[in-house]
């Protein structure tokens, strides 16, 4: 089974993967919108950094979780 559909499948079945999945969406759209301004503020390029931290801890999280359900399922 490939990542993708074990995603899809953990998006149903495990909130905190939904959850983080929609954080790490909403990040995105966050950081989005500071990349479209074309100068940053000394502030604005911290928060900026500390959001795209955020982000990947969220995504690294996910990736666990696939991980988790993979050997559960003997899915290697």
């Amino acid at each position: 089974m490939k990542e993708q559909e074990i995603a899809e499948i953990l998006l149903k079945e495990n909130e905190e993967y939904k959850k983080l999945g929609e954080e790490h969406k909403s990040l995105e759209g966050v950081l989005a919108e500071i990349d479209k301004k074309v100068y940053l503020t000394p502030e604005e390029e911290v928060e900026r950094k500390r959001i795209q931290k955020l982000k990947l801890v969220k995504k690294d999280r996910m990736a666990e979780i696939i991980r988790e359900y993979k050997k559960s399922h003997s899915l290697n």
